[in-house]
């Protein structure tokens, strides 16, 4: 059965990226540095077209094995934002992508498989039409922030994974600011660790 999941790098005080981010500064003051361990792995690189990195251990194995469940991803306006001025031509996605903003845009295709679409509809409906494109694959809420938080308050998540990076930023974006906890539990799955960061496997179990 195909899943709703989140997957962010964190960091030990609880941020996914540093202030003042923007087009000129992605994931904030500090913010890149979440997420180094994966800069380093083969999987990430070549998924970006990239050549060499480490092999053989759990992060790369676990970046591989996010990047094959994918089928879609839904993210904010502020991420893509962010990132159409600083993803390559060939955007790292390689599968349709849904982004919830208010403006129309006609959908933005890419080399490598990526296609962005503009939805100013509700988050249920966005979520459905990033359902059948995924078809037997699962849906990612790549972020931000306020993207994975309404759909974690809508009940609409299934699964959180945090790759948890030692550093702390002391101030940046919050995950779960702002986060209804009378909606849902949260059960441990699996905890994998590494010299570089802590990877944390979460089930959502929904309060009805």
């Amino acid at each position: 059965m195909p899943k709703v999941f989140v997957d962010v790098g964190i960091s030990l005080d609880g941020f996914i990226a540093g202030s003042n981010g923007g087009t000129k500064n992605p994931l904030g003051d500090g913010g890149i540095e979440i997420h180094n361990w994966m800069f380093k792995q083969k999987s990430f690189r070549e998924h970006l077209g990239m050549v060499g990195g480490e092999t053989n251990n759990s992060d790369n194995d676990i970046i591989e094995n996010i990047f094959n469940r994918i089928g879609a991803n839904i993210m904010g306006k502020k991420m893509f934002v962010e990132g159409e001025a600083n993803w390559p031509e060939e955007a790292p996605f390689n599968c349709p992508v849904f982004i919830l903003t208010d403006e129309k845009r006609e959908p933005w295709e890419r080399p490598g498989g990526t296609t962005f679409y503009f939805s100013n509809e509700d988050i249920h409906s966005v979520l459905q039409k990033a359902k059948k494109a995924a078809g037997n694959k699962d849906v990612r809420i790549s972020g931000g922030a306020n993207c994975i938080r309404q759909y974690i308050n809508a009940g609409l998540v299934d699964e959180i994974t945090l790759h948890l990076a030692p550093i702390i930023l002391n101030k940046g974006v919050r995950l779960f600011e702002n986060i209804d906890k009378e909606k849902f539990s949260i059960t441990i799955k699996e905890v994998v660790s590494s010299t570089e960061v802590i990877h944390l496997f979460y089930s959502v179990n929904k309060v009805t």
